[in-house]
């Protein structure tokens, strides 16, 4: 199983994951020969479309009475007991869990079951072939007995080892005798349907039925949050929540999920972000022909003089782009020269503020938004700190080893992946591609035959050339050159010019791919095809990277004494992290040094091209 797991592109497995299988998997075989299934197909440790969370077992086979192929999804419990956590009917403080508090397994399973329908087409169109259960087997009735106070639905039923009889008998409804192998096969080889993008469903979001599937860590976020907010109100109380996590680990998702339940219970909530682009677009998507739900949306330097504790709750997206303080060049004196710390603004705001960050996307000089200052700040005035890390990958395909491989490649902490074993070498994953182009012209070139075959796609570069203004009669300057090569930066603006789209809708506006995105533009963003030009201010040297601010266009590093020399390395190894984490399905790198090209090239599919890695090294 070891093998399959690392052939398969998910990395070795964990020393717990070992034991959790040493624990589980020979009953649940047990019970399938006993219960006369031997010829059902156990796919175990099956990965989530275009996510790195793995579903414990699927039992797939034929209806005993339709005929068609049946599938059980198994979500297996080693516990021997678990309560209520804090009274709660969702979350529950389990003896053998890794950490308090953690989600009811029914509302677990159910989750793993939705979210297949969302992304397997054929179990969309019929429902009911697939059903969900939770296997308790070191478990009695009494024992666990606060898990069966939730409803019970087809895709989260119940089962302890008192109940084995009960289980087996289950099995038999849904499953026949007869081989699965068919069913598996149908099951493995099912087409995938593309992710639901954020901005394309965030007006049902907010304003009607959330759209998502909330997946373990992001469900137990959800849940507590709104768990807290109830308990602050009863209470008169207050606490602060932070939930950390990678690009694409469902931070926005959760914001959004939380901003439209918290407003149809009437709380006074509102969500807000340091980014303009990000704002913008939640705006006009989000709130598209609803002036009251694009209020929703504010800035984070909104709040200097906001009522402390006037919301119920405040939902901080992208807060790793906290600033030290909320005051600009339009700010009157009087409120500039009594301006506090940004984060103690946004922490009085609310009885609740709710931070979302992912601390290595720190871009900018006067960027504090992470977790120790966060916390720091909470701790100073007495408040209690919730937090909660998002340790799933739902952009790059799904994939942890990515995340993890550029963390390595740009040497940064790599918090991802303690058990990758992967190395310093990219290798192709089914689920996500990576490949060093030989020109920006091939570059482009690639990327434009996605676009127009109607799949996203998005080029972007460090900030290494001059950002013009456009001229009066509407055209752009081509900024961005390399060698014969030229484009133009994204706009600055919020106003669409000579058609191209205003700096927000870069991203998601189809004109956008004919202009270079910038960090500031496509931080929070997501495409399936992610292009990333790497200038000359970051290049390799022999065995490490030399940052060299003089080829950096970006004003914000100017001044040596806002921005010293060891910050502006850390922060432009930032930028290049966030530009090259944009990509749903894959990334095309391309640098305009030489020697920095052929590191890149020694580290991604080398295998492909053995002399071009043997020339490198």
């Amino acid at each position: 199983m070891a093998s399959h797991l690392v052939s398969m592109g998910t990395g070795a497995p964990s020393p717990g994951e070992r034991r959790s299988w040493r624990g589980s998997l020979p009953v649940l075989a047990r019970d399938l020969v006993e219960a006369g299934l031997g010829n059902v197909e156990l796919i175990v440790e099956h990965k989530l479309p275009l996510s790195s969370k793995r579903i414990d077992a699927v039992l797939a086979g034929r209806h005993p009475v339709t005929g068609k192929a049946s599938y059980v999804v198994v979500e297996l419990k080693q516990w021997s007991s678990a309560s209520r956590w804090e009274g709660s009917d969702t979350l529950l403080d389990a003896a053998a869990a890794p950490y308090r508090p953690v989600l009811h397994p029914g509302l677990q399973v159910a989750g793993y079951v939705d979210y297949l329908r969302d992304f397997m087409p054929t179990l969309a169109e019929d429902p009911e072939m697939t059903a969900g259960v939770a296997y308790l087997h070191n478990a009695t009735d009494q024992s666990v007995s606060d898990v069966f106070d939730l409803p019970v639905t087809e895709s989260s039923r119940i089962f302890t080892g008192q109940r084995r009889g009960a289980f087996q008998d289950y099995l038999r409804s849904r499953l026949a005798v007869d081989s699965g192998a068919d069913a598996a096969d149908q099951f493995l080889s099912a087409t995938i349907a593309p992710s639901k993008q954020l901005l394309d469903v965030a007006a049902e979001e907010v304003q009607r039925r959330e759209q998502f599937v909330l997946l373990d860590e992001q469900r137990v976020a959800y849940e507590l949050v709104l768990r807290v907010v109830e308990d602050a109100r009863r209470a008169d109380g207050k606490a602060v929540i932070v939930v950390s996590g990678a690009p694409g680990s469902g931070k926005s998702v959760i914001a959004l999920s939380l901003l439209g339940e918290l407003a149809r219970q009437g709380r006074t909530v509102i969500h807000a972000t340091g980014s303009r682009s990000f704002t913008q677009t939640m705006r006009q998507v989000a709130g598209k022909g609803s002036t009251r739900v694009k209020s929703l949306f504010k800035y984070f330097n909104s709040f200097m003089d906001a009522e402390r504790n006037g919301l119920d709750v405040l939902i901080l997206d992208e807060a790793h782009r906290i600033r030290e303080k909320s005051v600009n060049r339009y700010t009157p004196k009087e409120m500039r020269e009594r301006a506090r710390p940004q984060v103690e603004e946004l922490i009085d705001a609310a009885r609740v503020p709710v931070f979302l960050l992912d601390q290595h996307q720190v871009v900018r000089p006067g960027e504090m938004g992470t977790v120790a200052d966060i916390t720091a700040h909470a701790t100073a005035r007495g408040l209690p700190v919730r937090q909660v890390d998002l340790n799933a990958q739902f952009r790059a395909g799904g994939s942890e080893r990515y995340l993890s491989w550029v963390h390595r490649l740009l040497d940064l902490p790599d918090e991802m992946a303690e058990d990758d074993d992967g190395g310093d070498v990219w290798r192709d994953e089914p689920t996500f591609s990576v490949d060093v182009v030989d020109s920006v012209e091939e570059l482009e070139g690639r990327l434009r035959a996605y676009h127009d075959a109607g799949t996203t796609a998005r080029m972007t570069a460090g900030f290494c050339w001059p950002w013009s203004d456009p001229t009066k009669d509407g055209r752009l300057i081509h900024d961005v050159q390399v060698g014969a090569w030229s484009r133009p930066w994204n706009l600055k603006s919020d106003r669409a010019v000579g058609g191209a789209p205003p700096s927000s809708l870069w991203a998601t506006d189809p004109a956008g791919f004919e202009q270079v995105g910038c960090v500031y533009t496509a931080q929070g963003f997501e495409y399936a095809w992610n292009g990333v030009i790497l200038g000359a201010d970051l290049v390799w040297r022999t065995d490490r990277w030399v940052s060299r601010r003089q080829f950096n266009k970006d004003p914000d590093f100017r001044s040596h004494a806002a921005v010293d020399d060891i910050t502006f390395d850390r922060l432009v190894r930032h930028v290049y992290k966030v530009l090259l984490t944009r990509g749903l399905r894959g990334t095309l790198l391309f640098s305009v040094d030489p020697e920095t090209q052929a590191m890149l090239r020694s580290r991604v599919n080398v295998a492909r091209r053995p002399n071009e890695a043997a020339m490198s090294k």
